[in-house]
C-alpha cells in the first residue's frame, strides 16, 4: 500500500465491538499493522483476529479512573516503541471508535493521513452516534452500525487526538496529548459508536464486574445521554459540522486548555447517505 507506515492499536475486555473494530482498520490499513491488547488473561484471543498483531496482559486493576489512565500509559508506550521499529503514524482507539475519512474525498484513510500537515497530532471530529428514540430499532452487530443509524451529536469529547506522529503521552480515554496541542483534520470523523445501542448499555450496567470496578455509573450517563439527544432536531451535515469545528478550534475549556469544547450546545446532525456502508 502507498503512503506512510501507519499502525493502529486498541485495549479490550470482552469487547463486543472488536470485530468491527479489526474489519475496519484491517481494510484500510492491512491487518499485520493493527495491535489488539487484550487486558486480563482470562481472556482468549478470538479467531477473527487472525494476521492481527495480538498479546494477552495481565489485567490492569483498579477503578474505571485508574485503569483508564493505566491503560494511556501502556499504549503510548507501545506506541513509542512502534516508532522506534519505524512506524511514521500511529492510531490509539477504544474499540468502540472508529476514524473515518469523508467517503466525498474519493480516499483511503492510509494516504489521508499521509498527506496531513507535520504535526505532532491529529484529530477527526467526534461524532458520537446514539440510538435515536424512540424511531430506531436495537443495532444489529453482524450490519453496518451507519446503515441503522442516521443521526450523530458532534461532540467535542470524541474529538480526540487519535492519530500521534512522534512519542507523546496520551491521557486517560486518549482525550488529550500532554503538553501538546489538538489538529482537527477537515474531512476526518472519529465516529463513536458506545452509545449505539440502548439495550447494550443496560446490559453493560447490570455487569457485576464492571458495577465493582465504577463503570456503570458511566455506562448510566450514557443512557441519559442517548434519552436527551434523541429529543434534538437534527441539523444538515455540511452546516453543523462547520459550526462544530469553529466552535471546537475557537473554544477550550479552562481546566483543559488542550482540549476542544462547545460550552454545552448540542450539535446533532442528521449523517449523509455517502457515509452509510463506512462502518
Amino acid at each position: 500500500m502507498p503512503g506512510k507506515s501507519i499502525k493502529a492499536m486498541t485495549m479490550v475486555r470482552n469487547d463486543r465491538f472488536l470485530a468491527k473494530w479489526v474489519a475496519h482498520y484491517g481494510r484500510e490499513l492491512g491487518r499485520e499493522n493493527l495491535y489488539v491488547f487484550f487486558d486480563g488473561e482470562d481472556q482468549e484471543v478470538p479467531p477473527f483476529c487472525a494476521g492481527v498483531n495480538t498479546r494477552v496482559i495481565p489485567k490492569m486493576q483498579g477503578n474505571v479512573v485508574a485503569t483508564d489512565r493505566a491503560r494511556a500509559r501502556f499504549m503510548s508506550d507501545q506506541a513509542a516503541q512502534l516508532m522506534r521499529q519505524g512506524a511514521d503514524m500511529v492510531i490509539a482507539t477504544d474499540a468502540d471508535e472508529f476514524l473515518v475519512v469523508d467517503p466525498a474525498l474519493g480516499v483511503g484513510l492510509r494516504r489521508f493521513l499521509s498527506s496531513l500537515p507535520d504535526h505532532p497530532c491529529h484529530s477527526g471530529l467526534g461524532v458520537d452516534v446514539l440510538q435515536h428514540l424512540p424511531e430506531e430499532a436495537p443495532a444489529d452487530f453482524s450490519r453496518p452500525f451507519l446503515t441503522q443509524r442516521r443521526r450523530g451529536w458532534l461532540y467535542s469529547r470524541y474529538t480526540k487526538p487519535s492519530v500521534i506522529t512522534r512519542p507523546l503521552q496520551w491521557g486517560g480515554g486518549y482525550h488529550r496529548v500532554k503538553g501538546c496541542n489538538f489538529h482537527i483534520a477537515a474531512g476526518l470523523y472519529l465516529f463513536h459508536f458506545g452509545g449505539v445501542d440502548r439495550q447494550s448499555l443496560r446490559e453493560i450496567s447490570a455487569d457485576p464486574t464492571r458495577v465493582a470496578n465504577g463503570w456503570n455509573r458511566h455506562q448510566l450517563k450514557r443512557q441519559r445521554a442517548l434519552e436527551r439527544i434523541s429529543r434534538v432536531k437534527a441539523r444538515r451535515w455540511d452546516g453543523a459540522v462547520k459550526l462544530a469545528r469553529t466552535l471546537q478550534h475557537m473554544c477550550r475549556p479552562i481546566f483543559a486548555l488542550n482540549k476542544p469544547s462547545t460550552y454545552g450546545l448540542r450539535i446533532v446532525a442528521e449523517i449523509p447517505e455517502r457515509f452509510r456502508d463506512t462502518v
